[in-house]
């Protein structure tokens, strides 16, 4: 994978916590960071880490996903390159890391169980 042209993008979603009296609230800030899809594609989302997998749906053009674990599975060429990382972004759904721009040829996220 081109790590040159591999970039994410990252949105900041803020959450306030108040105590139990309602005296004091704090503010913490979670970064969530999405991925780019490759653009001109309509990746194909599987249930598992291989194109043997049923599809799930079709991302959208110029969809940008989340990232929660990866794993290996079936090695995939695409606009990113050579790779057998599969990228799960939801409960049930995997898409190649072949087209995702993360900026890595490895893991960038926990490897899943």
């Amino acid at each position: 994978m081109d790590t040159d042209r591999n970039k994410a993008t990252t949105t900041a979603e803020t959450t306030a916590e108040a105590t139990a009296t309602g005296a004091a609230v704090t503010t913490t800030a979670a970064a969530a960071t999405r991925y780019e899809v490759a653009p001109g594609y309509r990746v194909n989302v599987r249930s598992g880490p291989s194109t043997q997998y049923p599809i799930v749906r079709a991302l959208p053009l110029g969809a940008t996903v989340a990232i929660t674990c990866q794993k290996y599975g079936e090695w995939i060429s695409g606009p990113y390159g050579t790779t057998r990382i599969w990228d799960n972004i939801a409960p049930g759904e995997y898409i190649s890391d072949a087209y995702v721009r993360t900026g890595s040829d490895g893991f960038v996220a926990p490897r899943c169980a």
